[in-house]
């Protein structure tokens, strides 16, 4: 037993700092086999999601053959893959970081049974939360619903510290067959917007550390206000890392410790947390309206003017802005979220599930989770729901937030003399069967913004009776 392999099993945690699962195969001084699979989950992805991974999955195979290691990667459904696994290579142990939507937590239950019935350990660790679901409860035992009693909850609880990055991974004397990662093709869904995305993506474990190091220098001070101004380098752009586990949590909460204004920044790691705690409790929450009541409001399917919010064509510059952004760089200032969501929702009556897909299907930081609590958040149908009332205005909005105009000009092109890189960087990203010009006029919006605002009122206020 003392000398047959492990199986590290990775999925979202493709980094070597505070990786407790990896810290514990490197420890036993045992053959290591880290094993990627592509199976249905991967598969689920986004388009600029599985770019993404393909990316971050090139950088750690180059980071772990610096340890004498490499990647095996295999395609399959993951138990199946991972019983062959075990008999091609006599591994004895399976080690794995958990992940809590519903269908991970159901394939964990059966890797354990299966391993249990022959005789192989079976052990995974919490890589990818501050404190697990089940953690933090009410005084009724039951999960939180509302985030500031789960922020006053968390924010004086211990915090594990970070575990060591290995400096050695023993191989296994025999290596099994991998597929290679060019096959997997995980780049075909964005097309010719893969160089665009490329320019902006913050890949590996190395420049994550290196980003959030500046953000500590300096920006975390003022991150309180900046972090809403729509144009300032305000955040931490840590939400892309954190996605892929390039970097972990726990170890940003440790290094962020007494730091002038640093709370602002810890309350929004904690918001991570909370958005699994409800996903974890609530599987369906990417599907299913939260709050009871809901399901015969008359949200409008896919349509039109949604399709022109997704090209950033809806002649609101702020949330084209927006849309813009996201698709040339896979990311979306939180703030031009909220705002481009509720436009959606309440200004269009578009269901918060067609915007909730086209983000997962364009966001390079999709996070499952976050996802599905922020587009409830803003429709209204969530836990800790902004009030029904709430209708954010873009126009006031780009006043207080972009008040000189940069960011709106930073992403769109017509109508401007000499527009950005940045703006004329959407023409390359963007299929060409949507047929955009730079040199078009701006269109015009679908309808008047106070008029879309009374309009979601009164459907919001019919419904509630």
């Amino acid at each position: 037993m003392t000398d047959k392999p492990i199986l590290l099993w990775l999925r979202r945690d493709l980094r070597l700092a505070d990786h407790p699962a990896l810290h514990a195969a490197a420890a036993s001084g045992r053959p290591v086999i880290p094993v990627v699979i592509r199976d249905a989950a991967l598969d689920r992805l986004g388009a600029a999601a599985r770019w993404r991974m393909g990316q971050a999955l090139a950088h750690f195979d180059a980071r772990l053959q610096g340890l004498g290691s490499r990647l095996v990667l295999r395609s399959g459904p993951a138990l199946e893959v991972l019983r062959g696994l075990v008999a091609e290579t006599g591994a004895a142990t399976i080690l794995w970081s958990r992940a809590y939507d519903g269908a991970s937590v159901e394939l964990g239950r059966r890797v354990k049974d299966w391993a249990k019935a022959h005789d192989i350990t079976a052990k995974s660790y919490n890589g990818s939360l501050l404190f697990e679901p089940w953690e933090v409860t009410t005084a009724t035992g039951g999960p939180y619903r509302v985030f500031t009693p789960f922020w006053r909850a968390v924010k004086d609880r211990p915090v594990p510290d970070p575990v060591q990055a290995p400096s050695q991974l023993r191989p296994p004397t025999h290596w099994p067959d991998s597929e290679i990662l060019g096959s997997w093709r995980l780049s075909e869904g964005v097309g010719r917007g893969a160089e665009v995305l490329a320019r902006h993506a913050l890949v590996g474990e190395e420049r994550a550390r290196s980003r959030f190091a500046a953000f500590l220098a300096g920006p975390v001070a003022r991150y309180a206000t900046d972090r809403d101004m729509l144009a300032l380098p305000g955040c931490s752009g840590m939400s892309e890392p954190l996605t892929y586990g390039e970097v972990s949590p726990r170890l940003l909460w440790h290094l962020a410790q007494g730091k002038p204004g640093a709370e602002a920044f810890l309350r929004q790691l904690v918001w991570r947390d909370f958005a699994w705690q409800l996903f974890f409790h609530r599987p369906d929450m990417a599907e299913e309206n939260w709050r009871e009541g809901w399901d015969g409001f008359p949200w409008r399917g896919d349509n039109a003017q949604a399709l022109a919010w997704k090209q950033g064509r809806s002649g609101v510059p702020l949330v084209d802005a927006a849309m813009r952004e996201l698709y040339v760089t896979g990311r979306m200032h939180n703030r031009a979220r909220m705002v481009s969501a509720s436009y959606l929702t309440k200004h269009l009556l578009t269901d918060w599930r067609v915007g909730l897909r086209w983000f997962a299907d364009c966001l390079t930081d999709w996070d499952e989770a976050a996802n599905a609590m922020g587009w409830q958040w803003v429709a209204g149908t969530g836990p800790d729901a902004a009030p029904f009332f709430r209708v954010f205005n873009p126009e006031t909005q780009a006043v207080r937030f972009d008040p000189e105009g940069r960011y709106r000009r930073r992403w769109i092109a017509e109508g401007e003399a000499a527009p950005t890189q940045t703006a004329l960087s959407y023409f390359d990203a963007v299929p060409r069967s949507w047929a955009l010009d730079p040199k078009a006029p701006r269109p015009e919006p679908a309808l008047p913004l106070a008029e879309g605002r009374q309009r979601a009122l009164a459907a919001y206020a019919a419904h509630r009776t």
